[in-house]
């Protein structure tokens, strides 16, 4: 029996996560998923409820699932607490007690929505990207950090650093999972960084290159992440698999969402060495939305679909939720984030009923 725990999160995270559960009824009841749901506090309603982001007891919960299903965390209502006491820590903080080093977002562009982009469709149609990002090193992790006071042409000011660390291993092991993806899929890789001026970088396209001579079978090539920016937005069906560092692989997955329509529409899964996994929405907790019911819960439905392929090895049941969801779209059931003129709206929890029906 596969133990799943949800931490539904801040903002719309809860109505979204509620969906996703839903549709793990209706695999539990019409197709055999064995499943045993935990429920657990993260971010600002942990705060609340035990002022700290991250208590002890959803930790260890986390520590004893199979696989997490969480919603997004944070919001306004939590922005005069200690930056160590913040909502976002208890995400980071769970990351790292997991050592959930490989997060994966894949943006596709799903046939329905390829007019909801800002881009051509004649761009998007065929879409299928994935980026895969380091997720416990680098930038946001690096030490030193902090705001100091120097001495600057006589005055003092204040100073605000932070560290951009890499180590080989951490850089071989990002890239040998993205190799590893890349072969189950097109076979191509593409390595972003900032070569040209960072030595974490310099380091990076190394490594990159060293282990490419064991995967002879995947094309790679690099770019800098400036370029790569531009690239995403100027013909984005080139690319197949990406990897990247920490801090340009959360600017340029959010750049991917654009594509795809919504950032409600993207999911992702954030990985260990023993395929234990987080899965949770692109997207933020929307506090300004939340409560009406109108939020898109398709990212969270997604994301259960990745918790299904990667961490419990259900990818039947994982094709399963991603050709209901597709068949949602196709029926033209619409949440107000991917709607155009004259489409239906449905609320948060009719998209997810349509989801479930068509399992």
């Amino acid at each position: 029996m596969h133990k799943i725990l949800i931490l539904p999160g801040d903002g719309i995270g809860p109505e979204v996560v509620a969906q996703a559960v839903r549709v793990s009824e209706a695999l539990r009841a019409r197709h055999g998923l064995e499943c045993e749901l935990e429920h657990g506090l993260i971010g600002g309603a942990a705060i609340d409820a035990h002022g700290v982001p991250l208590p002890s007891a959803s930790l260890g919960q986390a520590q004893r699932a199979d696989a997490i299903l969480m919603g997004a965390v944070g919001g306004p209502k939590w922005d005069a607490v200690e930056r160590e006491l913040r909502p976002e820590r208890g995400l980071l903080k769970i990351r790292a007690a997991l050592g959930l080093y490989a997060n994966l977002r894949p943006a596709p562009c799903f046939d329905a929505l390829v007019d909801a982009s800002s881009l051509k469709p004649d761009l998007l149609r065929g879409l299928d990207l994935l980026i895969v990002r380091e997720l416990t090193s680098g930038i946001y992790y690096g030490q030193p950090r902090g705001i100091v006071e120097e001495t600057l042409n006589g005055a003092r000011v204040r100073v605000g650093i932070n560290t951009e660390r890499y180590a080989e291993p951490e850089i071989e092991r990002i890239v040998r999972t993205a190799f590893d993806l890349a072969r189950l899929r097109r076979k191509q890789l593409c390595s972003v960084d900032k070569a040209n001026v960072l030595e974490s970088s310099q380091l990076w396209r190394e490594v990159a290159g060293r282990v490419a001579k064991e995967y002879p079978d995947v094309a790679l090539s690099h770019l800098y992440v400036d370029n790569a920016a531009m690239q995403l937005v100027r013909a984005p069906r080139q690319f197949d698999v990406v990897v990247t560092g920490n801090l340009f692989g959360d600017i340029l997955s959010d750049i991917a969402a654009q594509l795809t329509g919504s950032i409600g529409m993207l999911p992702s899964a954030s990985l260990n060495a023993q395929g234990k996994g987080l899965y949770e929405p692109v997207h933020g907790s929307a506090p300004d939305i939340a409560g009406q019911g109108i939020a898109n819960p398709l990212a969270a439905i997604l994301s259960l679909a990745m918790l299904l392929r990667y961490s419990l090895r259900r990818g039947d049941l994982a094709d399963r939720v991603e050709t209901a969801v597709k068949q949602a779209l196709a029926a033209g059931l619409r949440t107000a984030d991917i709607a155009r003129p004259g489409e239906r709206v449905v609320s948060t929890s009719q998209m997810g009923n349509a989801v479930a029906e068509r399992l």
